[in-house]
């Protein structure tokens, strides 16, 4: 089994910054991709990032240019740097990684963006 943690959601002013974390535990072979989605209310769930094992990244294009996707191989730990946020951004923050061919989801994290 894997397990995904993750970690640095919360409030922050419009214009503010925000990192988030997440860490993958357990019975790892191998991490082909490790990315965050996330869910608003009364929307569906969209792509926020992703990054493949190669280091290959993908951003949604609501958050092209304001985020930044990056991870360490050695901690099996994927990071979200959320910069300019937007009231929009507003949602539960879901980190997912693909281990073993296998797709795996965090409990999520709120970040909300207000003043």
């Amino acid at each position: 089994q894997v397990q995904l943690v993750e970690s640095g959601g919360g409030l922050v002013q419009p214009g503010g910054s925000l990192k988030l974390s997440c860490a993958a535990s357990g019975s790892i072979f191998v991490i082909n991709a490790m990315g965050w989605y996330r869910q608003a209310p009364g929307k569906q769930r969209e792509l926020v990032a992703v990054i493949i094992s190669g280091g290959s990244t993908n951003y949604g294009d609501s958050v092209k240019g304001r985020f930044t996707i990056s991870r360490d191989n050695t901690k099996n730990t994927v990071y979200l740097q959320m910069s300019s946020l937007k009231p929009e951004d507003t949602a539960v923050y879901y980190c997912h990684a693909l281990v073993n061919t296998r797709l795996y989801w965090g409990q999520g994290t709120q970040v909300t963006v207000s003043s």
